[in-house]
């Protein structure tokens, strides 16, 4: 099966596979437990997840047959968090795969420490106290870093070179999690050399992020717009993108789908590919190896994307630099 026409399959399924599968004659029957920081009608989500299951079936594991896969969609919502964390550690998986960030993987390892947890998208999980090191993780969790904070000043970098007469940005970020204060600490520190004012604005629901950014740009000087990675930033993009365009502000984003979806610019790691890498991790857990004992891995793929069209409805000109490192062109 191609790769479009299976995620088109994955798409338009429920996420939720059948509960009553019985394992091939001889074979035990594999029980893997999913739970997602995105909502069940997310084309980000989707993608991500087809990714992980198309390299787990590649990988010798077939619905059905010798695995069976419980998916759990929370939308970033705290109580759905930790309600499908419970009921996946009840299930008795033998893997529970975390495809999200630390929304997600704090709840979980509160939920079961003995468990094994995959985790695609932590930023600094040895900080948050997931792993005990990177090298050797220890405990029952282990996966892939999202990002390092230092992305904060690239991001900051990224804007003053698209929107160079910019001296003010607002950082959207989730204080709820670790990597929201952290980011917005490092393009704090980084402000100074770039002479930009920094303002934070906390994402809680769809009425605060508006409001917030209306406030902000308001005064109609010259003002930036970052936007930190995070699963409620995802679960609002599309409201995020449309408020950076109502408001013409320059807004760098942590994904490509932002730009995908109308934002002007993105820097990020490519968090697909970190989903698909976790299938390999969790078919090595199946296989014997313990979490504690594979290290946690750092992404190898970063994408710089601009949308042009956006660019151009902004009023801002590309420069050549820029253009030239980046990834993927949007026009």
């Amino acid at each position: 099966m191609r790769r479009r026409e299976f995620i088109k399959a994955i798409a338009s399924s429920a996420f939720v596979w059948p509960l009553t599968a019985r394992a091939q004659q001889g074979d035990r029957m594999r029980r893997i437990g999913v739970l997602s920081s995105l909502a069940a009608d997310d084309s980000t989500g989707k993608a991500r997840i087809a990714a992980f299951l198309q390299e787990f079936q590649q990988l010798g594991w077939t619905d059905n047959q010798n695995v069976r896969v419980d998916i759990r969609w929370s939308a970033s919502r705290a109580d759905d968090i930790r309600k499908f964390a419970a009921e996946l550690v009840a299930s008795s998986p033998d893997v529970i795969f975390a495809a999200g960030g630390s929304s997600v993987v704090g709840p979980l390892l509160q939920a079961t420490r003995t468990v094994p947890i995959v985790f695609a998208t932590a930023t600094d999980p040895v900080g948050a106290g997931f792993v005990d090191s990177l090298a050797r993780p220890g405990g029952n969790a282990t996966g892939f870093m999202a990002d390092e904070y230092s992305i904060g000043g690239k991001w900051l970098e990224v804007l003053k070179q698209i929107a160079p007469a910019a001296t003010r940005v607002a950082v959207l970020r989730n204080p709820g999690v670790l990597s929201g204060p952290a980011q917005f600490g490092v393009i704090q520190a980084a402000a100074p050399s770039f002479k930009m004012e920094v303002t934070p604005l906390n994402m809680r629901n769809a009425a605060d992020i508006e409001r917030d950014v209306a406030t902000f740009a308001r005064p109609r000087t010259s003002g930036g717009l970052i936007v930190t990675a995070s699963g409620l930033a995802t679960l609002y993009r599309d409201l995020i993108v449309a408020l950076a365009a109502r408001h013409k502000l320059p807004a760098v984003y942590p994904e490509r789908n932002f730009a995908a979806a109308g934002g002007l610019i993105s820097y990020g790691p490519d968090l697909v590919d970190q989903h698909r890498r976790a299938a390999g991790y969790v078919d090595r857990i199946l296989k014997g190896e313990k979490p504690g004992d594979l290290p946690v891995q750092a992404p190898t793929k970063y994408e710089l994307v601009i949308n042009l069209k956006t660019a151009k409805a902004l009023g801002l000109t590309v420069p050549p630099p820029l253009l030239g490192s980046a990834n993927e062109v949007i026009e």
